[in-house]
């Protein structure tokens, strides 16, 4: 397998196709991040490599949404595409002693990257998944903007202006109308899809889960492919993080806070509630405290056991029951 590593930015992408893995030597090559681009880069590697898309692996790390539409036009065309952490490829760089972080050196370090790892390759959600998480994106702007103006609103009555005041409690308004717009626009496409309104309906099920959550966590299902709740946990960033050694360092586990913070974020306050209300996440924390384990351990440790419980109920697509062990 060919192996080129890509840069990608908004406008550009920066390939390297790893020529010689024994001597480390690799020829570069930029091209715009678009449908033309693409096709000549991979008109390009085709002539480096004198092989068919299919014999080619491309590896870029995960930028937002900027890698999307070229890793899945690479895909049509035959090529595998693995799209991985940005963290672990800046630590494999560290590891070499690479320290520097430009186009030429990042692409250069993704297809080192790619040859000593061979990370799987990436499948692109549905169209319909990738649609809610779209929805779910502006809503989560449209709550931001409010809260930015009821801060501005608040500034503005205490400097008793009011002309400025009318004005924030006009956008106040509009805003609030496009937000409630939105959630029914987001729940009617949840419900028009099948495998949205069973995963949906599933999550509401478990103590702690609010329709906010499900509606973040439904799309979070429906674009990642987990194998295990781990796995899902791990890429929440809320796996523990420890650090131990000898008999000089005992630092109190932390998250590893890794991946999706927005979402992370979510799942905070959820998760408070289900230590009163949710049965296998309050014998849990109480097995904890008996422990000496810290409130903030404790939280944390009920997030990633709600992202458990979620991942199992979806799994066995049976409903929460606080009866099961």
């Amino acid at each position: 397998m060919h192996i080129i590593g890509v840069d990608v930015s908004k406008k550009k992408l920066h390939a390297a196709y790893l020529k010689d893995p024994s001597e480390e030597k690799t020829k570069p090559k930029a091209a715009s991040n678009s449908p033309e681009g693409v096709d000549a880069l991979l008109t390009w590697a085709q002539r480096q490599t004198s092989a068919a898309p299919e014999a080619m692996h491309f590896i870029m790390e995960a930028t937002g949404v900027y890698h999307e539409a070229a890793a899945e036009a690479l895909i049509a065309a035959g090529a595998t595409v693995s799209v991985v952490n940005p963290k672990h490829v800046r630590r494999f760089a560290e590891s070499r002693g690479i320290e520097s972080k430009t186009d030429a050196h990042d692409r250069r370090v993704l297809a080192l990257f790619g040859h000593e790892r061979r990370p799987a390759g990436w499948q692109p959600p549905p169209a319909h998944a990738k649609q809610l998480r779209t929805l779910l994106d502006r809503l989560d702007a449209l709550d931001d903007d409010i809260q930015r103006e009821y801060n501005r609103r608040e500034k503005a009555a205490i400097q008793g202006n009011d002309d400025v005041l009318r004005s924030h409690h006009t956008v106040i308004g509009a805003l609030q109308r496009e937000r409630d717009r939105l959630r029914q626009e987001i729940d009617h496409h949840i419900d028009r899809h099948p495998d949205l309104r069973d995963t949906h309906k599933l999550l509401e099920s478990i103590p702690g889960i609010g329709e906010q959550l499900a509606r973040h966590l439904t799309a979070f299902f429906a674009l990642g492919s987990f194998g295990s709740a781990a796995q899902a946990a791990a890429y929440l960033g809320l796996a523990p993080k420890h650090r131990q050694s000898g008999t000089s360092i005992h630092a109190q586990p932390r998250l590893a806070k890794i991946g999706p913070s927005p979402l992370r974020a979510k799942l905070y306050f959820p998760s408070i509630v289900a230590l009163t209300h949710n049965h296998h996440i309050r014998a849990m924390a109480q097995r904890l405290r008996s422990k000496g384990k810290s409130n903030m351990a404790i939280i944390g440790a009920a997030m990633r056991k709600l992202i458990h419980i979620a991942f199992g109920v979806i799994k066995n697509q049976r409903p929460y029951d606080p009866a099961l062990t």
